[in-house]
């Protein structure tokens, strides 16, 4: 364990102007406070914050950071307090402390609410003071550094929670160096064998190769040297983890990746960094597409580099990364390399005044939290901020949009403006009219054209990238059906009024509205529409002594047309109508409020079942199709309210036809899937009366099944049953 005057040295190195009496109170202080604690492996748990401290002085952090790294566990598992250590340290570092205290965990295999909810108290304290964050990810690093002496089950959680959060978080920050190696420490847990196998396959490449880099690295600087440019080269191969997810994205075997091979080329000047290009390109052959400058156009972690790959010595793909040591600084560090504080004061004004991108993204990250958006979509929005790889696109005024790979015209609308993304409805890249699916590339000129008529179709949720497209998409559909079920449940709420021989008032329906637990009338109508308040109690609510009249005393208030026109229907009728193409025997289907021998059918896939909302929709000529509520069919009659009728189900419970209805099952992919559930459902006396089937992956195949049924809470039954088989992923209802 690293003795108290150790500590001191390691940061006297960097910084001779260290509070070293401040650093020693700070050791003894935690040291005491854990006492007689031990961590997993068993060593004393004050190794751990010690250690946490050293992987900062690596990075060259100011005395307040190393003291919170020192103090960071205390008021969580010890008896020390806030109070006590603000007395003792400074209010800065007992804010930093306090800080790291209230992100104790983030445990990604909970509910996603809670998630979601410790995301936001992470991503709040970091705001407040960024070093939260460099004492989090070396907090993060000595644990998994650490990670074997803990049991198996925590293992893999703490591996993919790193995996996830931490590793990706560090690399929007810029901390190529721990990013790395967070990623192979997860990678070598959770994927063991893999990790043996690239690392061994590695070894017997070097062993083959022999002194490849060394020689490589030699011809790099001769051939600099002779140009009067002064460098330093550096090579080394690609970790275990980057060659997984190479192969895994580019679907490879690890005899086809030709560029495991990497050299770093610093150099003096911006100048320079071009001149060695030049020197490069001049001696090999350059790979076509493989050339990015970052030099003019940095990443928004603050990272510049000139990239490039050549066909180098030996015939060996060589990748080249060239750029001067404070941009090395910056890739290798990351915000670290903004915030060392050399004015002796630990003031943080000298980070926040220097602001980097990569914190400016972080601060828009946060600003997401003011949107609305429920804890699963936060979280949601933030892990796409985090994993993506970057393409950088350019407004027609040269704005330059970074936006993730795959991106498309919707993500580049939505990160101009959401107003923007919200009427987008075509767009041109490079001067060429293009589809707004098509995929982004670097360098494109992307020009959005607009249509105040436009609102954006839910589909462009599952072709969206980013985390914003994806809400700003789901909040406009979710505005869009609630003005459509308003104004299907004003309609039917002035009908049933209408029926009932009572008076329709908006200014009554308002006063009622505590009755019916709303707080607008958007919201009764929406209410109304969607099925969740009835008819009869809306009325009831307006005229508290008003009652339902008894089924045989009701009029069907609906109309049908003859052929010789239109004719009311009379109190009382409640015919039944023949399903049409049926024979003459054919079963009957019993709805109230459509009367007259007119021909019934229901909506094709899917139809409705006894216990749906359900609305009919006339077709003079043709007949009555009746639709289940939530019907997205429905919005295609949106225009034409003189069509719709108000119907209901008149089905006997002991009735034995049964109702068509479709469900979309995903299970999968082995051998007797598709008989356990038809075995399911046969079990619970459903008909299948069609199946189609699709492999969605290589793991799952998505079945698509018309299923007979006697009413809802039979299909439900099916549907529960269905997903409580080991094979089946989901199971969802379809309704056109």
């Amino acid at each position: 364990m690293m003795r108290q005057y150790e500590l001191v040295d390691r940061v006297r190195r960097y910084n001779p102007d260290t509070d070293e009496a401040l650093l020693d109170r700070a050791y003894v202080y935690a040291m005491r406070a854990h006492g007689t604690q031990l961590r997993a492996s068993g060593d004393p748990y004050f190794s751990h914050p010690l250690e946490v401290a050293a992987i900062l002085t690596d990075l060259e952090l100011d005395d307040a950071t190393i003291v919170a790294a020192l103090l960071h566990d205390t008021i969580e598992d010890t008896g020390a307090t806030r109070a006590e250590i603000e007395k003792l340290f400074g209010t800065q570092i007992a804010d930093l402390v306090e800080g790291l205290t209230k992100i104790k965990k983030l445990d990604l295999v909970s509910k996603q609410a809670k998630q979601a909810e410790n995301l936001r108290k992470l991503l709040l304290a970091i705001a407040d003071d960024v070093r939260v964050l460099l004492v989090k990810l070396a907090d993060r690093l000595h644990n998994m550094r650490t990670l074997k002496y803990v049991p198996q089950e925590k293992r893999d959680r703490v591996a993919q929670e790193t995996l996830d959060i931490y590793a990706p978080l560090a690399a929007r920050m810029g901390m190529q160096d721990m990013r790395e190696e967070l990623e192979d420490l997860s990678f070598r847990q959770l994927s063991s064998e893999a990790y043996a196998s690239i690392t061994q396959r590695v070894e017997e490449l070097r062993e083959r190769n022999g002194p490849l880099v060394e020689e490589i690295e030699r011809e790099l600087q001769d051939q600099l040297n002779a140009r009067g440019i002064t460098a330093q080269v550096m090579g080394r191969e690609k970790r275990p983890y980057s060659i997984w997810r190479k192969m895994e994205r580019k679907a490879i075997g690890f005899e086809q990746l030709s560029d495991l091979y990497g050299f770093r080329v610093i150099v003096k000047s911006m100048e320079d960094c071009y001149r060695a290009l030049g020197v490069v390109h001049m001696k090999w052959p350059i790979v076509p597409g493989r050339f990015k400058d970052y030099i003019s156009t940095p990443k928004p972690n603050d990272y510049r580099s000139v990239h490039t790959t050549v066909i180098g010595p030996r015939r060996q793909r060589v990748e080249l990364q060239i750029r001067t040591q404070d941009m090395d600084d910056i890739a290798e560090y990351g915000i670290a390399a903004h915030a060392l504080y050399k004015d002796g004061s630990g003031a943080q004004a000298l980070i926040l005044s220097n602001e980097s991108r990569a914190y400016a993204w972080l601060r828009k990250t946060i600003e997401n939290l003011s949107q609305g958006l429920s804890p699963e979509e936060f979280l949601e929005h933030t892990k796409l901020e985090l994993f993506h790889d970057q393409v950088f696109c350019f407004t027609p005024k040269g704005r330059l949009i970074a936006l993730p790979r795959r991106a498309t015209p919707i993500d580049f609308a939505y990160a101009v403006h959401t107003d923007v993304g919200n009427t987008a409805v075509g767009c041109k890249i490079n001067g060429t009219i293009a589809p707004l699916v098509s995929e982004l590339k670097n360098g494109d000129e992307v020009e959005i054209i607009t249509s105040k008529a436009q609102t954006p179709p839910g589909a462009w949720e599952t072709i969206a990238v980013t985390g914003k497209a994806r809400a700003a998409v789901r909040r406009a559909t979710r505005t869009a059906v609630r003005a459509q079920y308003a104004g299907l449940g004003r309609k039917i709420a002035e009908r049933a009024f209408a029926r009932a021989g009572k008076a329709f008032s908006e200014d009554a329906l308002v006063k009622a509205m505590p009755r019916l637990a709303r707080t607008s009338l958007d919201d009764v109508f929406a209410a109304v529409g969607r099925g969740e308040i009835k008819t009869d109690d809306l009325i009831r609510a307006v005229y508290p002594d008003w009652s339902a009249p008894r089924a045989d005393e009701r009029g069907t208030g609906g109309r049908a047309p003859n052929g010789e026109g239109w004719f009311e229907l009379k109190k009382g009728q409640n015919l039944k109508f023949k399903i049409p193409d049926a024979s003459d025997d054919a079963a009957a289907i019993p709805i109230r409020g459509i009367n007259g021998e007119l021909p019934v059918r229901f909506a094709a896939k899917g139809g409705a079942v006894p216990g749906d909302r359900i609305v009919g929709i006339l077709t003079p000529g043709e007949g009555i199709t009746i639709y289940p509520i939530h019907s997205r069919e429905l919005q295609q009659f949106e225009d034409t309210p003189e069509r719709w009728l108000d119907v209901r189900w008149d089905v006997d419970e002991l009735t034995d036809g049964r109702f068509p209805a479709q469900i979309v099952v995903t299970a999968v992919n082995e051998p007797g899937s598709l008989a356990q559930v038809a075995t399911t459902i046969a079990e619970r006396n459903g008909n299948i009366e069609g199946i189609s089937m699709r492999s969605r992956s290589p793991d799952f195949t998505e079945m698509v099944i018309d299923v007979g049924v006697f009413d809802l809470r039979h299909l439900n039954g099916i549907v529960s049953d269905l997903r409580s088989r080991a094979v089946v992923s989901g199971v969802e209802r379809s309704n056109g």
